[in-house]
């Protein structure tokens, strides 16, 4: 998936935790560590440990340009958070795995575990930034501290790391700061709708202002002209939703690759830390 996500706009503070995808400092990881299956996302099926046959010499891919349009539309919505040049540059010193194949297992190992700390930084920047949530703040730098130091340790110390207990008290404070964040909300009908199953629901128009919807499946839901603001999106599942004219100013915790995964146009409003997506325009 090297070089074939569309382009990504740091969070606020991003930059300075280089949390933005570089995939020309990175060994093409995502490409060769990460398993798919052929589906409507992937062409082909390809196992964890197997480059891709679109990989380059170079750690670039060979269809970058026509992605979409030869099945590989998941590589194009995918996001390692800038794990991938971590893992590439530091955590193995610019050692790539095809001239010193004896890391190579280790390093496809480290780069899921670095995504998640990525992802996590990502996050907890974002939660900062938010300013209804300054109760939880002082919590909140102390977690990304803890989460940076992580992303510092060695390879087997990566390895063995217990990221999805280190996960699970980072998102308790997320949870906290987008409370305080919905506050005004609370209670009114309809704006609960964690983990909810909105497979293709008709949610045109739907006024979901300061919706809880963590980890709920909106998989081609119609959601034109809805109003997200002040929505909690964390780990809600956008493929193929369409959002023409949804109106997504204020929503928080949304990710580049869950835009990138669904479907919008030039009259969708988003947050001023995402892009849209290459993909919209055309429609």
């Amino acid at each position: 998936m090297s070089e074939n996500h569309e382009t990504v706009a740091p969070a606020p503070g991003a930059t300075r935790l280089n949390l933005v995808s570089d995939c020309g400092d990175c060994f093409g990881l995502c490409c060769v560590a990460l398993a798919y299956t052929a589906s409507a996302d992937f062409a082909i099926d390809k196992p964890a440990g197997r480059p891709c046959p679109n990989l380059t010499g170079e750690f670039s891919c060979g269809i970058h340009r026509d992605l979409r349009a030869k099945g590989f539309q998941g590589c194009t919505v995918y996001d390692c958070f800038g794990a991938g040049q971590k893992v590439s540059q530091h955590t193995f010193k610019g050692r790539d795995w095809r001239t010193a194949p004896k890391s190579a297992a280790a390093m496809f190992e480290v780069f899921p575990v670095m995504r998640q700390l990525h992802e996590l930084l990502w996050y907890v920047t974002e939660a900062l930034a938010l300013p209804k949530a300054r109760p939880v703040h002082a919590e909140l730098r102390t977690a990304l501290r803890e989460t940076e130091a992580f992303t510092e340790l060695a390879p087997d110390e990566l390895r063995d790391l217990d990221v999805a207990a280190h996960r699970d008290r980072v998102n308790r404070l997320l949870l906290k700061a987008s409370e305080l964040t919905r506050a005004e909300f609370k209670g009114k009908k309809g704006k609960d709708r964690r983990g909810a199953d909105l497979m293709g629901a008709r949610l045109k128009g739907a006024d979901l202002r300061g919706a809880n919807l963590r980890g709920a499946l909106v998989i081609a839901a119609d959601l034109r002209g809805a109003d997200l603001r002040v929505a909690d999106l964390i780990g809600a599942d956008f493929r193929d939703a369409l959002l023409d004219g949804a109106d997504l100013t204020d929503a928080f915790f949304l990710t580049q690759a869950q835009l990138n995964a669904a479907k919008g146009d030039r009259a969708t409003r988003i947050p001023s830390t995402l892009l849209r997506p290459a993909h919209w325009t055309a429609r």
